[in-house]
């Protein structure tokens, strides 16, 4: 019977941050294996990929098993949601036609099983430094993403990666800073203010576990990553749970 719902974010398939990105894909493929008997629906929060760029008639190299499992499960009936992270956003519409995805560029708030959702990878959201803003703000310009285009693919996948693999070496992944640091949890709680009757965030983007209730009727999930952690989160109708697929 598939009454479940699955969360799941940041494998970044094609980072050098796995010691084997394949085997790791392998492995998420397992994951939804596992899951397609019961599962409604599944929300994939972002940066799946570690890099992608749809070119009008390129896509990038790789990830076959994962987009063949993909369309398998949405021609037998699953509903799978895509978010983009800031790691994938540049995406049009080829997951949606070759896979049946459905696309989220922005956050997404949804009723589910009687629960209000509000869905997002979580870049940005919270975050008030200027520099990342102006970097969100240059990434998600048409104009600057219609110069990319005009490179050739042999050198902007390369230098994404780089840049990518450098971003992550230099920084890392900072770990859980506390409720009142936490951009996302801060978020959260003022979205509350306005719309009161959220019962659950639920973000990728920070690379940690989090099940926090900050109101009565309101939880912030944080789902981890498929770097290290392997982890995901299922509702089942009455409540959120975080787990690993080990």
């Amino acid at each position: 019977m598939r009454d479940k719902i699955y969360f799941l974010a940041d494998a970044h398939l094609g980072s050098k941050s796995h010691g084997d990105s394949i085997e790791t894909e392998r492995k998420l493929c397992r994951w939804l294996d596992s899951v397609r008997d019961d599962a409604a629906v599944i929300f994939l929060m972002g940066d799946i990929f570690d890099y992608w760029y749809e070119y009008r008639y390129v896509v990038p190299k790789g990830f076959t098993r994962l987009l063949g499992k993909l369309g398998e499960m949405t021609d037998s009936g699953i509903e799978i949601h895509f978010f983009t992270g800031n790691h994938d956003l540049w995406l049009t519409d080829y997951l949606s036609k070759e896979c049946g995805l459905i696309l989220h560029l922005e956050p997404y708030i949804t009723e589910l099983k009687g629960k209000k959702f509000f869905l997002a990878h979580g870049d940005g959201l919270g975050d008030d430094s200027r520099s990342f803003h102006l970097l969100r703000k240059l990434f998600h310009s048409k104009f600057l993403q219609k110069c990319f285009s005009g490179i050739h693919p042999r050198w902007t996948i390369p230098l994404a990666h780089t840049w990518s693999n450098s971003s992550r070496e230099s920084g890392g992944v900072v770990p859980y800073l506390g409720e009142d640091r936490e951009h996302l949890v801060r978020f959260a709680k003022n979205k509350l203010k306005v719309i009161p009757d959220i019962n659950y965030f639920i973000f990728g983007h920070r690379h940690v576990l989090l099940n926090l209730p900050i109101a009565e009727q309101s939880r912030v999930i944080m789902l981890g990553d498929w770097i290290t952690l392997f982890s995901y989160a299922e509702f089942d109708g009455e409540g959120v749970e975080l787990k690993q697929f080990l």
